[in-house]
């Protein structure tokens, strides 16, 4: 329950506020726009062109005009969901109350984990438009493990991706997706619970305690909004751009070939496992990949492996939430992912896909 003193200093109009802005806000970004564009798919079997190299059979060599280029189309796919995650990451910090954060994803329990992976479903998010959002929630004592699943739950778990996915690829691909994406989800997030010491609980329960008192001595509330809506985006959005800027330019770097020779063999799986876990791609980006990457003659194994890895994290999004975890957290969730994609691989060749 949301004690005396919390209810006293949080403002009575910062649920409706949060969501409001919440269900307006994705309703405007995600799902009205991929309601139609489910029949789109169903139509047509295709959601678009590769981002990663258009009508081409390869990215294009690597230089300022591959790098300006991608970062345009990328950008053009998610200025507006970032911006809403933005606005997401700072609300959480002022709109809602302390204790509520805590008790529905501050427990380094299972029920922290599942709260942060079913809280995910709606918010449809890539990694990078989710990552402000976990910011947030951080900031205001989420647990490692329920912030986690959040994160990679609106990627990996997206139900609109799943329904591209079925109407482009085959349903047997959404299937995939949803037993292993359950499994690294909540997976993922119970693990990262698990590796919280108890150092890091009394820390995190002396946090609690500090940040109920900030709340209360805290200013006009949409002044402190719009501050920490500025000073996350001065913080995460330089890196960002730089970092997709990069990766656009080293796309013919991370997937330099794509033809009939890139096997399902243990090699080009691996491969392109860690390739897809450092690339950044919009929502739903790995449908036409796929599709275009099976169209030229790659193996399933390698398919299988970006269908698991090329949404859940990125060299941006890791960054972006480099200060809201410890790195070697960070390091297990990168680890991880690059294994659901080899297992995703060799999952699509053994049930021949």
């Amino acid at each position: 329950m949301t004690t005396a003193r919390d209810a006293q200093t949080t403002p009575s109009y910062g649920w409706p506020i949060f969501l409001l802005l919440a269900v307006a806000g994705l309703f405007y970004v995600k799902w009205f726009p991929y309601y139609h564009r489910a029949f789109t798919a169903e139509a047509t079997h295709s959601i678009g062109k590769s981002i990663l190299m258009g009508t081409e059979a390869s990215p294009p060599a690597p230089s300022l005009s591959a790098a300006l280029d991608y970062a345009w189309a990328y950008g053009k796919a998610i200025w507006q969901a970032m911006v809403l995650g933005l606005l997401l990451g700072s609300a959480v910090q002022v709109l809602l109350p302390v204790q509520w954060v805590a008790r529905v994803l501050g427990r380094h329990g299972f029920g922290s984990v599942a709260a942060g992976g079913l809280l995910a479903v709606p918010g449809m998010m890539c990694t990078c438009c989710a990552a402000p959002v976990v910011a947030g929630l951080r900031s205001r004592n989420a647990s490692a493990g329920g912030a986690i699943a959040f994160w990679l739950g609106n990627s990996v778990l997206n139900p609109a991706t799943l329904v591209f996915m079925g109407f482009v690829l085959g349903w047997q691909w959404s299937a995939l997706r949803l037993v292993l994406g359950v499994l690294m989800v909540f997976g993922l997030g119970w693990l990262a619970n698990r590796l919280v010491t108890q150092d890091e609980a009394r820390a995190a329960d002396d946090r609690l305690a500090q940040l109920t008192h900030q709340q209360a001595s805290g200013g006009n509330v949409f002044v402190r909004w719009l501050q920490l809506f500025l000073r996350m985006a001065a913080r995460l959005i330089p890196e960002y751009v730089v970092l997709v800027l990069l990766l656009g330019a080293a796309r013919a770097w991370l997937f330099p070939h794509i033809g009939p020779d890139v096997t399902s063999s243990l090699g080009w799986i691996v491969a392109f496992a860690v390739a897809g876990m450092l690339f950044v791609i919009p929502t739903a980006g790995e449908v036409p990949i796929i599709q275009a990457m099976l169209a030229l003659g790659i193996g399933v194994g390698p398919a299988g492996a970006l269908l698991m890895t090329l949404p859940p994290v990125s060299v941006p999004s890791l960054a972006m939430l480099a200060g809201s975890f410890r790195a070697r957290v960070l390091a297990i969730v990168a680890a991880v992912v690059v294994l659901f994609g080899i297992v995703a691989g060799f999952a699509a060749l053994a049930l021949g896909f």
